[in-house]
């Protein structure tokens, strides 16, 4: 008699499984944003997310300025065609030290970047285009009225909301507020993330770094992973180590993870085995939003809430984790945070080979983008795709993502990849 065989991750279609499409929205309608604020000092507020819209009570610039170094000039000064003119130099305006010269017809002000624009100006011919003779100088028609000036208010005016709430402060932010004279900021509280692996062939770096692995033993590498992706994201975060696969201490650590915590992480234990009790505790304690997802690697990835906390219950696989991580975690996280941009960046490239794939479930391949020597990006595979091969991730320099639908790729074929750079 035939083996029936049950539907399982060797299937490239599989009825049962949800589309990631589907998966993501149903995470997106679901999540809540963290409604608790912070007042931190400016420098403390990096990597984290504006609570409130910042607005403005100063003009950037606060006064007109010279944009170059040079001779500030009124425009009727500048002689037409190829003719001419020479003007007599008052004075030197520097960066912080306004001169009080009020300038008058064939008369100007040497000016330095930054300084103060005089009355009477509005002008500045740069100093590489004028002959210097003593206090006097000459120009020609070259330069345009009103080059080389910035003008008070020109990037920012009072009022102005110059950084919307859910604004993540990178470098650029933090010195933007900076210039307007802000030292405080609200912001939004830190996600707390609880994490754990699960496995009893799991053996932690905290008890047995540099011991020998007795039979069918290794050592818990994701719970690490996790910590290292987790840190990237600046939250909060609760290590409850390797949990029993039992049913009893996976029921235990979950329920303690939700009453500690805004989101729980683990890893393993999400399959159908006899072994694994993720999903039916999540399931049991509260609502299983999804499961099995049409996507490889990571096919069994569950989601859900449990007392009121959010859940996802990662694949054990090495690569799976990440991969789920990047997909689905991340994006949830930055969406508790209040993030105004949660989606990972795309871009597409030429597949410098053939990769292989069978239609059914969406793909996410580890890849090399590199130049080639004519200029052209492409990019191609780290080689086995193995959800195991941790060590692929550490080749690859990105995600190379291939729809549901794709049966293979070419070379020459657009392919879309997902950079490391914009992820991690």
């Amino acid at each position: 008699m035939a083996i029936e065989k049950q539907p399982s991750c060797d299937d490239p279609v599989e009825p049962a499984l949800l589309p990631v499409a589907i998966a993501l929205q149903r995470m997106q309608e679901s999540v809540s944003v963290i409604t608790d604020t912070d007042l931190l000092a400016l420098r403390d507020s990096l990597d984290r997310v504006l609570a409130e819209d910042l607005k403005s009570s100063i003009q950037v610039p606060a006064y007109t300025n010279s944009a170059m170094d040079g001779y500030a000039i009124n425009s009727g000064d500048l002689p037409s065609g190829n003719n001419e003119k020479t003007l007599k130099v008052l004075d030197t305006a520097w960066a912080g030290k306004p001169t009080d010269v009020k300038l008058k017809a064939g008369e100007t002000v040497r000016i330095m970047t930054g300084g103060m624009m005089p009355v009477g100006s509005d002008t500045v011919v740069i100093q590489e285009h004028v002959r210097v003779e003593g206090d006097q100088i000459t120009i020609d028609g070259t330069t345009a009225a009103g080059r080389n000036v910035r003008q008070a208010g020109e990037d920012i005016n009072v009022g102005d909301t110059v950084l919307p709430r859910g604004t993540l402060i990178n470098p650029a932010e933090l010195g933007l507020i900076a210039s307007l004279g802000i030292d405080q900021v609200h912001v939004v509280r830190r996600p707390v993330v609880a994490f754990f692996s699960t496995g009893d062939e799991l053996r932690a770096l905290e008890t047995h770094a540099g011991k020998p692995l007795g039979p069918g033993e290794i050592y818990d590498s994701n719970r690490h992973t996790l910590f290292a992706l987790l840190t990237r994201l600046n939250v909060e975060l609760i290590d409850l180590g390797v949990v029993a696969d039992t049913e009893e201490a996976t029921r235990a650590a979950v329920i303690e993870a939700s009453e500690r915590a805004d989101l729980v992480i683990t890893s393993g234990g999400v399959s159908a085995g006899q072994a694994d009790f993720v999903s039916k505790t999540i399931e049991a304690l509260g609502e299983l939003t999804f499961w099995k997802l049409a996507m490889r690697p990571g096919r069994p990835l569950a989601c859900g809430v449990v007392n009121g906390c959010r859940f996802f219950g990662l694949p054990g696989n090495p690569v799976a984790v990440m991969v789920t991580f990047y997909e689905f975690v991340q994006p949830t996280l930055k969406m508790m945070m209040g993030c105004i941009n949660t989606s990972s960046p795309l871009f597409t490239v030429k597949s410098a080979t053939h990769i292989r794939k069978v239609p059914g479930r969406i793909e996410y391949q580890r890849g090399i983008v590199s130049t080639s020597e004519t200029g052209e990006q492409t990019v191609t595979t780290t080689g086995k795709q193995g959800a195991g091969r941790l060590s692929s991730m550490c080749l690859a320099n990105c995600i190379i993502v291939l729809p549901a639908e794709c049966d293979g790729i070419n070379p020459g074929d657009p392919v879309q990849v997902q950079p490391f750079f914009g992820l991690v």
